[in-house]
């Protein structure tokens, strides 16, 4: 327990939410593209699943009230 600082402002995690965000934009932009091969679609899909999770769990941390729970 002693390894968590609970130093982060809201700013700081606004900031992440933001940047989780379009980095999740960003892979289901390149998952579109018509020329990918099916391994470079499979990478984006789980990343953007991935992100999915970040996104949901920043925003439980900031208060959205559409985010009962990070983990449903």
């Amino acid at each position: 327990m002693n390894s968590f600082t609970y130093n982060r402002s809201w700013d700081e995690i606004e900031e992440m939410l933001d940047m989780a965000e379009r980095k999740q934009n960003n892979h289901f932009t390149q998952m579109q593209r018509p020329d990918i091969s099916k391994r470079e679609r499979m990478t984006h899909m789980r990343n953007y699943k991935a992100l999915e999770g970040v996104v949901k769990s920043l925003r439980w941390v900031l208060g959205d009230r559409k985010i009962t729970h990070p983990l449903d």
